[in-house]
């Protein structure tokens, strides 16, 4: 696998307007465009690891011009050298989509204009279902253990139970703060694309917020991260995945035991019982139905499988 790619490495392999122009398009990513951190990321490591291997390829500081002149060869070498990488088909369309974004941005400022990038094919990519967990596997890894709890116990507690009561992103949870806790029985959650939406709350799982800040040792503000580090901070997405790690060997659950994976089990088991597929829709913040819809066959999945183990017939085969 390539080593990451930063921005700083891509300025050094930059003509100076190409290294304006990437400056510029990072502003407008955060200010204007006020992406996720981590697609503010993800977008800057493919588009600075696309200009360093472009600028090797041509054996000079990338420039404006240069980027204009890349043909459908130079792309499809790119997305090539991504592969020989050990890039799987979703992170190389990952990748194309940061790049695409960049010079489309270019193209509307009218700053330069790319014709081949248009026909370069995304690459295609197996069809993967969401893997959620059983019922009893989150509730295992949510229930309240024997003995006392450290703040940072509760904390985990309330950020998982969150996470499953609400099926929240854990990027959305992690970016609450106080002043954003649920009132009148809602929440409101900022997703992707800057879009907003209100999401019911249990009573479970407010329960288990209050809980966690009775606990919490830092002073409350509004403006203060809701989920806090040991050191005082805004509670990092890849700390609240190393504890899940943590606690699944703890608890036995699959390696499929992700912060992720309650948004899936929250959507999945909303399926189970009774839940159309328009209001889990809603809930999740998803822009289209076919993605909802992933959760249905999962449950066709899962009833095959009964259907295989308890009829009589079957099991005489």
């Amino acid at each position: 696998m390539a080593e990451p790619v930063n921005i700083a490495q891509a300025l050094e392999s930059c003509a100076a307007d190409m290294a304006d122009a990437l400056l510029a398009w990072r502003k407008w990513l955060q200010v204007e465009k006020r992406v996720s951190p981590h697609t503010l990321r993800a977008y800057l490591h493919d588009v600075s690891q696309f200009i360093t291997f472009l600028s090797g390829h041509h054996g000079r500081a990338l420039s404006l011009n240069d980027l204009s002149s890349a043909d459908i060869r130079d792309f499809r070498a790119w997305l090539s050298r991504r592969a020989i990488d050990g890039a799987g088909a979703a992170t190389r369309a990952r990748s194309l989509s940061g790049v695409k974004n960049y010079l489309s941005w270019l193209d509307r400022q009218g700053i330069m204009h790319n014709p081949a990038i248009k026909t370069v094919r995304t690459p295609k990519q197996p069809h993967k279902l969401p893997r959620p967990l059983h019922k009893d596997q989150a509730f295992r890894l949510l229930d309240r253990p024997e003995g006392e709890e450290s703040w940072i116990d509760v904390r985990n507690r309330a950020l998982f139970t969150l996470l499953y009561g609400c099926g929240l992103r854990i990027d959305e949870a992690l970016r609450l703060n106080v002043g954003d806790l649920p009132r009148n029985g809602f929440l409101r959650v900022m997703g992707k694309g800057r879009k907003e939406r209100q999401v019911p709350v249990l009573s479970e799982v407010e329960a288990v917020l209050k809980q966690y800040r009775d606990v919490c040792p830092l002073a409350e503000t509004p403006e203060r991260p809701l989920f806090m580090g040991e050191k005082g901070k805004r509670l990092h997405q890849g700390v609240a995945q190393k504890i899940m790690r943590e606690m699944r060997k703890t608890l036995r659950l699959p390696e499929t035991a992700t912060p992720h994976a309650l948004r899936h089990s929250f959507a999945s088991h909303l399926l189970q019982n009774g839940a159309n597929l328009r209001e889990i829709q809603e809930l999740l913040g998803h822009s289209s139905l076919s993605t909802t819809q992933r959760y249905t066959e999962i449950d066709g999945k899962e009833l095959l499988k009964v259907y295989n183990a308890a009829h009589p017939r079957q099991r005489d085969a």
